[in-house]
């Protein structure tokens, strides 16, 4: 089996098991017992227990509905910023792309992830919050890619002839820069949701992020990060689920960019 068909069935798996897991599995996130304070991997409890005696299966099944939730809507709405400005750049030039590079430059002065820790610390995070937040700080690297393709599709004679025949710049835009970016577009989207999952778990590993009683896969396994040394598990089946989906993600999205550079070439 080739590995992006294995990392895409994976990540078909990761999902059912998100989604569907809960109809099959009947333990509550949330319920408190005292008589099973970070219980180790049983029968009973298959990924153990917390150190509120929560069922840890159950609460990474919940965990995920959030992380996954986050990270696509992340990506989707980041990767669609970066279409629309880069597109319009790299399709109008001059003054728009002069505004363009500098708006790009100033967002890029700052590293993202301190970027995102300065915003999430005036603003009590949310699933939404958070996809807002993560989505307006990394829509920077796709948008240039989109605006350098974009410069290269413009050059394309049909586009010059479309332009004396006055054809409709929004036209041109949705019809026939659109398709042409497409490709692209999909692989910054995929490579963005295994990003947006990361930024997530960092800032809820550094009590930055979901707020209780919501969880995500980072509050998960930040809760285990003091008790990582007698409860292995508590951040062991989070982590993992992380490493999982961003493993699937970045090959599928290699296989995406490898795919999408053989056709140009051709």
């Amino acid at each position: 089996m080739s590995l992006p068909r294995f990392s895409l069935l994976l990540l078909g798996g990761i999902i059912l098991f998100v989604f569907i897991g809960s109809f099959f599995y009947s333990q509550s996130p949330y319920l408190l017992d005292k008589d099973s304070i970070l219980l180790a991997p049983s029968s009973a409890h298959l990924f153990g227990t917390d150190r509120l005696g929560r069922d840890l299966l159950a609460r990474v099944i919940e965990g995920g509905k959030v992380s996954i939730f986050i990270g696509v809507g992340s990506a989707l709405i980041g990767s669609f910023i970066g279409l629309i400005l880069g597109a319009t750049a790299g399709y109008f030039r001059g003054n728009v792309d002069k505004s363009f590079v500098t708006i790009v430059d100033l967002f890029l002065t700052f590293p993202t992830f301190f970027l995102l820790l300065a915003m999430v610390s005036y603003i009590n995070a949310s699933p939404l919050v958070l996809i807002f937040i993560i989505s307006i700080t990394g829509w920077m690297t796709t948008a240039r890619l989109i605006r350098s393709e974009s410069f290269s599709i413009g050059q394309q004679p049909f586009i010059k002839i479309l332009d004396i025949a006055k054809v409709s710049k929004t036209k041109i835009l949705l019809k026939y820069y659109a398709p042409l970016l497409a490709p692209i577009f999909f692989v910054s989207f995929t490579f963005g949701v295994g990003g947006a999952i990361l930024a997530e778990s960092g800032l809820s590993f550094l009590g930055l992020g979901i707020v209780a009683p919501q969880m995500s896969w980072g509050t998960i396994l930040s809760s285990g990060k003091e008790v990582v040394d007698i409860a292995w598990w508590v951040s062991f089946f989070p982590g993992l689920m992380i490493f999982f989906i961003t493993l699937s993600l970045m090959n599928i999205s290699n296989y995406l960019q490898q795919h999408t550079n053989k056709k140009e070439l051709h």
